[in-house]
């Protein structure tokens, strides 16, 4: 499985696509794939979910064609999160198959559609592994971690979805990009309680909590959100940039990040602008005009001031 003595491999950069079931990985990969290619970058995408069928993307390499979760299932009498977990574990003690398959793909971008299982990014350790493996074959990741954005409307579910976020971050131990996914639907299950961008950055929780704590099923548990809310803000770690795949500066300003993260932008695999370079090398990365303009789009005003507001909550 190792490298010949004395031969360093090659940089190889690209991204781990996470995230809950149903939050857009795949549809992700799939329009990263085709806006990198635009690009003029070489991009291999790897299908690592068992469990994915009918591929809307060109796909290099298949790990459905190691183990499927089909036949896991059927085969050892598993249900559908028993056998994903099991696939894992067959994928890591089988990694010499997945390096004979990426060795074809020596000069490329990857990116890597992984399965939609929360646990195997918070609990299990064979994903975690199976990304430790691809950074000493010399890989260099950015883990994307997307969570559908509809939840910021719900002040419960995106205190969950922090928690989620900040377990994720800390147990797969990647440079991290998380992702507020289908921006266009951001309001479909209700109207945000503040600015896009207090989701975010993730500012004073305490506001959020206020407004939970008008809902009297909540308010029984306002000591308990009230010390998850302090965890999530002693670790300072989660923040989220906005996506809607469909939008060409959205995934700019993705790609930037992802980029930055991953340390491709330092790279001399392409030619590249020495300001862009020394903006992400001090962390000049101004978001705020581009919430902004995403607030502009995608979230209908309610035309009420800031008193008016604050008097409601």
């Amino acid at each position: 499985m190792s490298q010949q003595a004395g031969v360093k491999p090659s940089l190889r950069f690209g991204q781990v696509v996470i995230g809950p079931p149903g939050s857009g990985k795949t549809t992700y990969c799939q329009g990263m794939q085709e806006f990198l290619t635009h690009l003029g970058r070489k991009v291999v995408v790897v299908n690592m979910d068992p469990a994915n069928e009918g591929l809307p993307y060109t796909c290099a390499v298949d790990i459905s064609e190691l183990v499927t979760l089909n036949d896991v299932m059927e085969g050892l009498k598993l249900g559908p999160n028993g056998g994903l977990l099991y696939c894992m574990e067959y994928v890591e003690a089988n990694m010499d198959w997945l390096e004979n398959k990426l060795k074809e793909y020596s000069d490329c971008y990857f990116l890597f559609d992984c399965p939609g299982q929360v646990e195997l990014y918070t609990h299990q350790s064979s994903v975690k592994n199976i990304f430790t493996q691809l950074a000493k074959w010399n890989f260099r990741l950015a883990a994307v971690h997307l969570v559908d954005s509809h939840y910021c409307a719900d002040p419960a579910k995106f205190i969950s979805v922090l928690c989620t976020s900040l377990s994720t971050m800390l147990h797969v131990e990647l440079p991290h990009v998380n992702i507020l996914s289908k921006m266009d639907l951001i309001e479909q299950f209700g109207k945000l309680a503040f600015n896009l961008d207090f989701y975010t950055e993730v500012m004073d929780l305490t506001y959020l909590l206020n407004h939970l704590a008008a809902d009297p099923f909540f308010k029984k548990f306002h000591k308990l959100n009230e010390k998850l809310a302090e965890v999530i803000q002693d670790y300072s770690l989660v923040s989220f940039v906005p996506l809607n795949v469909q939008d060409k500066e959205s995934m700019i300003q993705v790609l930037r990040a992802v980029d930055k993260a991953n340390g491709y932008c330092f790279g001399d695999l392409e030619e590249r602008n020495l300001q862009a370079m020394m903006s992400a090398a001090v962390g000049a990365d101004f978001q705020f005009n581009s919430t902004l303009g995403v607030q502009e789009r995608y979230v209908e005003t309610s035309g009420k001031t800031v008193e008016q507001e604050m008097m409601e909550l």
